[in-house]
């Protein structure tokens, strides 16, 4: 079963997903953003996530995670939580 470790922040609006996306891609540090603005509580942890497998993860989530490039920030992608900026650190096939 494929595994991975990632990190997100996770924000309530489209249009903060964005902002911090750009942060972001002007040199601004993933887990500094993560403490500082996200509301899930992996936030306290610069928005680790840990390792988890395949399936643990909501539907939009998991496929950014096992289908999208890794090390790139990508979102932001809606769940039933809100907005994610997803950075998968590795994955295991």
């Amino acid at each position: 079963m494929a595994s991975a470790c990632a990190r997100h922040i996770l924000i309530k609006t489209r249009e903060e997903a964005e902002k911090l996306k750009k942060q972001l891609g002007k040199g601004a540090d993933f887990g500094e953003l993560a403490k500082k603005h996200s509301q899930c509580p992996s936030g306290r942890k610069g928005g680790d996530l840990g390792e988890f497998r395949q399936g643990q993860m909501v539907k939009a989530f998991d496929q950014v995670v096992f289908r999208k490039e890794v090390l790139e920030v990508h979102g932001p992608v809606k769940t039933q939580f809100g907005f994610h900026l997803i950075q998968t650190l590795y994955r295991n096939d």
